[in-house]
């Protein structure tokens, strides 16, 4: 059975970085696909940022140029570095993860597919001027 745990969420200013990160327990952590999703209040969860086993990566256009998706085999943990933030950042970080499946498919459907392996229960991240 797979679990994530996220962390490395906390509240910056704009124009700050954070990094999360994604602790994955489970079996064969290489051959996941790892994404990254957010929630704001009162919104529809969105795909963020996706990696998937071969280390192709995919990423929202709100977000391209700003974050970096990446993942450590060896340490079973997959980052979300995310630079230049904005307010509109501002959201739960959840990550997911699944087997087979294309980091673009996972950034743009993942958010409302239920064949998705685990979901973290999330790390806030917080945004002020």
């Amino acid at each position: 059975q797979v679990q994530l745990v996220e962390s490395g969420g906390g509240s910056v200013q704009v124009g700050g970085s954070l990094r999360l990160s994604c602790a994955f327990s489970g079996p064969s952590y290489s051959s996941y696909s790892m994404g990254w999703f957010r929630q704001a209040p009162g919104k529809q969860r969105e795909g963020v940022a996706a990696i998937d086993s071969a280390g192709t990566t995919s990423y929202a256009d709100s977000v391209k140029g700003r974050f970096t998706i990446s993942r450590d085999n060896a340490k079973n943990t997959a980052y979300l570095q995310m630079n230049s933030l904005k307010r509109e950042d501002t959201a739960m970080y959840y990550c997911a993860a699944g087997e087979g499946i294309e980091a673009w498919w996972l950034v743009v459907h993942g958010w409302n597919y239920d064949g998705l392996d685990s979901w973290g229960k999330g790390t806030l991240v917080t945004i002020s001027s």
